[in-house]
């Protein structure tokens, strides 16, 4: 088992940056792939970016791509996701998540385990 606790949220104006970290407890890292969610009230939980055990692959849904970037560092148990350009509908709050599953990782089912969430939110 896994726990993740995720940081860096916080507010933004309009074109601004901030990069998301996720901390995850346990020595088996490396066996997971990574994904980060992100959902707004009343809506489901949408897929943003997953990264491969070792990083070897990323996916991004496509509103983001060219403006997010999803990193891990498997020495130091963390997953990362810098966000630039930030625009108003990017204001929601962002999941990182673990999966041990063989694919299915853009859809919140192909997860595992899931962090509590932190607050993003951009001001327009």
């Amino acid at each position: 088992q896994v726990q993740l606790v995720e940081s860096g949220g916080g507010l933004v104006q309009a074109g601004g940056s901030l990069r998301l970290s996720c901390a995850a407890s346990g020595r088996t890292f490396s066996r997971y792939v990574m994904g980060w969610f992100r959902q707004t009230p009343g809506s489901e939980r949408e897929f943003v970016a997953a990264i491969t055990w070792n990083g070897g692959a990323t996916y991004y849904e496509e509103s983001v791509k060219g403006r997010f970037t999803i990193t891990r560092d498997n020495a130091k148990n963390t997953v990362h996701l810098q966000m630039n350009s930030l625009k108003f509908e990017d204001t929601a709050v962002y999941y990182c998540a673990a999966s041990r599953q063989r694919g299915g990782w853009d859809t919140s089912l192909g997860y595992d385990y899931w962090g509590q969430g932190t607050q993003v939110t951009v001001s327009s």
